[in-house]
């Protein structure tokens, strides 16, 4: 490959803040619920303990996470906070970023408040825009009694970005700032040097209410459902029409009425080459009276996307790099895009998701190129790929479940 000259400047950032706010405190609280007990006017009163813990010591509402510096190359750094629930109710999960500073560059300056589909803007912009990627990531959406979730930060900078002007001006931006900062320390010894990044990010855990927008623990993503495909209905054992499915949906509501399953991928199902998908997928569906789509590149990547430490994007010549959290179908094709432009794919921990891994290769009906088409297999023990296979191989095909959740209660 072609060696590529850029000035990389190790970027000494002060701290970079991710300031966790408004958060349950870690002693112990009190929750009322109104209503009443038989005939006297008694307040049932339950106990509400969120304890939050960081490489196994309990830490405070305010949460700092801080790097010395920052640089093209450098080894992704991570911060994971435990949230466990030792009281006696339920608890909805949520963050949002209330702000982000990025070297008081007004342009890279946020101000987000309450506004909740602006913090989502800004988080995806976090993630993907800059050469350096700041991931978040909440394990899930609650935390059950007696349960434990994850809070985690991942912060990374590719060697190569693929982006030798983006690299060499955020190195630039970042040193010149950082020496103004300096100087100022220098000739004011009263200084207070600010951090390059800062971001203030607000945790919340609430008391769970059942409504229509509330997480249904019952249907949690990687759940196991045994579903009869002819009877579309749960079933207890295994046959040829009762199969192991698992769920997919990222985060199913209460409201939803349905509920998306995924066969499980090392069962036995009919196989094609790419030309005849369509085809394959109807006929092995034929019997079955549930309804069903086809699998699409887009159901396996925002599942992998979810592990911002291990789940990256492969191209040959160029760093691997975190895919980062998929939010939105814009940023989930514009990453489609970047693979399919070096002929890359993509590699996720079997371990973080066992349920979409099979040694035989199975089908999405996602096109990668005029030959060539999305498919999925499990490499090693280790890890399995979402790559592009000749559309001449025979994969197997594998339908998806679309379910209605009164069949499965």
């Amino acid at each position: 490959m072609k060696k590529r000259f850029k000035s990389y400047l190790r970027l000494n950032i002060m701290s970079i803040f991710f300031i966790v706010v408004s958060f349950i405190s870690v002693t112990l609280a009190w929750f009322a619920y109104s209503g009443l007990s038989r005939v006297s006017t008694e307040i049932n009163v339950k106990a509400w303990y969120i304890e939050l813990e960081r490489n196994g010591e309990k830490v405070s509402n305010n949460v700092v996470i801080s790097l010395d510096e920052i640089y093209p190359g450098m080894n992704v750094v991570t911060e994971k906070i435990s949230i466990k629930n030792m009281g006696d109710s339920n608890a909805n999960l949520k963050y949002s970023i209330d702000s982000a500073r990025i070297l008081d560059d007004p342009d890279d300056n946020y101000k987000i408040g309450e506004d909740v589909s602006q913090s989502l803007s800004v988080e995806d912009i976090l993630a993907h825009d800059y050469p350096f990627h700041v991931n978040i990531n909440l394990s899930k959406n609650y935390v059950l009694t007696g349960a434990e979730e994850y809070f985690e930060v991942s912060i990374s900078w590719p060697l190569d970005s693929d982006d030798d002007i983006l690299d060499s001006t955020w190195g630039n931006k970042a040193y010149v700032y950082q020496n103004s900062e300096i100087s100022k320390k220098n000739n004011d010894s009263n200084y207070q040097v600010n951090p390059s990044i800062q971001i203030a990010i607000n945790l919340v855990a609430e008391q769970y209410v059942e409504s229509d927008s509330s997480s249904d623990y019952r249907f949690d993503k990687g759940d196991v459902i045994l579903f009869d495909v002819v009877n579309n209905n749960k079933c207890s054992i295994l046959s040829s029409t009762c199969i192991k499915t698992y769920v997919i949906d990222e985060n199913n509501k209460l409201g939803d009425s349905t509920v998306t399953l995924l066969p499980d991928p090392i069962g036995n199902y009919s196989t094609s080459g790419y030309n005849s998908y369509s085809t394959a997928l109807s006929n092995s569906t034929s019997s079955w009276s549930v309804n069903t789509r086809d699998l699409k590149v887009e159901d396996i990547l925002k599942i992998a996307s979810t592990d911002i430490i291990g789940s990256v994007l492969v191209r040959d010549g160029i760093s691997d790099s975190i895919i980062g959290k998929l939010n939105n179908s814009d940023r989930i094709n514009s990453e489609l895009s970047k693979a399919i432009s070096y002929s890359g794919h993509y590699r996720y921990f079997n371990e973080k998701f066992n349920y979409l891994s099979s040694a035989n290769c199975y089908w999405t009906s996602s096109n990668y190129n005029t030959n060539q088409a999305f498919a999925v297999k499990k490499v090693d023990d280790t890890s399995s790929i979402i790559y592009n296979e000749s559309k001449e191989t025979n994969c197997n095909i594998i339908p998806i479940i679309i379910a209605d959740k009164e069949n499965l209660i």
